[in-house]
Order: structure tokens, then C-alpha cells, then sequence
């Protein structure tokens, strides 16, 4: 299959999922369900390898995919630059147990 649908039609999903790197690499770190977070990581570990890179091509990717000019300013003037010597694994989940509502289950996914 290659991806989560996450319950959602496509358009949704792929907003959602935009917002979500968004605010993750804002933030270092966000609580969410696993499944989103599963999703989010591969995601945020490309934008992360495009940030390493530096140029003028991963910033235009990157400017093409988050939704905020200062995450992607903070991706590869901070974070980029952090992870240089790494190859992958820039993120760390921990569950965080279940939500209250419908019990999802809930993780802490943060950047290593």
C-alpha cells in the first residue's frame, strides 16, 4: 500500500499531514495518535535530509511542502545543520497511552 489513509479523503489527509510537519519542526516536538505520527516521521525525516542538503533545489522542495516560510528558514539555518554527521533517524516516538474520548492511542514524537 506505501501509506495510512488515516480515515480521510485524499485531499484532507495531505493537508492535514502538511500541517502536522508544520508545526512539528515549529515546535520540536508534538503529541498526537500513533498512526499520525508513524506517518509523520518518514515525512519529516525527508524534510529534515532536504534541510542537510542545503541548496537552493531541497529549499524550494521545502518551501513547496511546509506551510510556513520561518520553519523552513529555522529547518536549514537549525535543524539541517544539527543532524549533518546522522544518516536517519532524526525522531523518537514515545506512547504516551490512550485518549480519553475513543481511545486512541497516544505518542510524544520528538526530534533526537
Amino acid at each position: 500500500m506505501g501509506y495510512r489513509k488515516l480515515g480521510r479523503l485524499s485531499g484532507h489527509r495531505k493537508m492535514m499531514l502538511r500541517n502536522i510537519v508544520t508545526s512539528f519542526l515549529r515546535e520540536g516536538k508534538i503529541e498526537t495518535t500513533e498512526m499520525r505520527a508513524k506517518e509523520l516521521r518518514s515525512l519529516a525525516e525527508k524534510m529534515i535530509t532536504l534541510g542537510k542538503r542545503g541548496d537552493l533545489h531541497a529549499r524550494r522542495q521545502a518551501l513547496a511542502y511546509l506551510l510556513d516560510e520561518d520553519v523552513v528558514t529555522k529547518l536549514f539555518k537549525e535543524i539541517g545543520p544539527r543532524y549533518q554527521d546522522k544518516n536517519g533517524g532524526y525522531t523518537r516516538i514515545i506512547k504516551t497511552g490512550y485518549r480519553q474520548g475513543d481511545g486512541a492511542p497516544m505518542v510524544r514524537i520528538e526530534l533526537v
